[in-house]
């Protein structure tokens, strides 16, 4: 079985994540209450139904300890997610996800739920870690569907890979999309995440992407197609029964 190419991060190439400037788009909303906000470890959680959110998981050898320490002593929030994501494709670990067999078991849980526990509207699986956004839904919380995607993945690529032990990595990092602007800027990021890191040529040549499930966009050079208007307008378009079987989501 042949494995995806990985390669390392080249001095002075390009990184995919740009940290937001102070108010952006790329800053959560404030919400009602604290009940939304969840902590484990050192990152904070946003958990709340009807939320438009880009969660990154990854291997749990994806990053070495002294690399990873030196990035949490950086005390800007935005700063220090700017730079765990970076320091990703660097290629570091066994890059299990490299396997196109755990990438096609991780890929297809993640389409196995789309309309029954979220609405699932891109993704890409890179080799040592997992882009995806959702909208949650009311009947399955963030930290619910997290639990499920990680704990069916794990045992599936131990036994691929005929290994034992922990897989991924217990933390996640997530963002909240507050508009349309950042909504657009969400998908392009994941779905050019492997041209930037330099393993491929066009986002649809990735096989393990949501930009390879929807083919090319006619003229738009590799970035996704959304319908125009606000946010809701397209998490609406993402929640249509058609696209559920012609029945309405769970």
């Amino acid at each position: 079985m042949s494995e995806l190419r990985v390669t390392r991060a080249r001095p002075g190439a390009p990184v995919p994540y740009r940290a937001p400037s102070s108010g952006g788009a790329g800053d959560p909303p404030a919400p009602d209450d604290g009940r939304a906000w969840k902590s484990r470890g050192y990152l904070s959680h946003f958990d709340q139904p009807g939320a438009v959110q880009m969660l990154t998981f990854r291997l749990a050898d994806s990053m070495p300890k002294s690399v990873l320490a030196q990035a949490l002593e950086i005390t800007d929030d935005a700063r220090r997610r700017a730079r765990l994501e970076q320091l990703l494709d660097h290629g570091y670990g066994s890059c299990g996800l490299s396997d196109p067999r755990v990438a096609g078991v991780v890929e297809s849980t993640l389409r196995r739920f789309d309309c029954n526990r979220y609405m699932l509207m891109a993704w890409v699986v890179m080799p040592n870690y997992v882009h995806v956004l959702i909208e949650t839904l009311p009947t399955h919380a963030l930290a619910r569907v997290m639990q499920s995607w990680k704990s069916y993945t794990s045992k599936a690529a131990n036994r691929i890979l005929g290994r034992a032990g922990t897989f991924w990595q217990a933390d996640y990092f997530d963002r909240v999309i507050r508009d349309e602007r950042h909504l657009r800027s969400a998908v392009e990021y994941i779905h050019n995440n492997p041209v930037l890191a330099g393993l491929a040529v066009r986002p649809e040549d990735w096989r393990f992407s949501s930009a390879a499930a929807a083919g090319p966009t006619p003229g738009a050079g590799g970035s996704p197609a959304l319908p125009g208007g606000d946010l809701q307008q397209h998490v609406a378009a993402h929640s249509n029964p058609a696209r559920c079987g012609g029945t309405a989501c769970e």
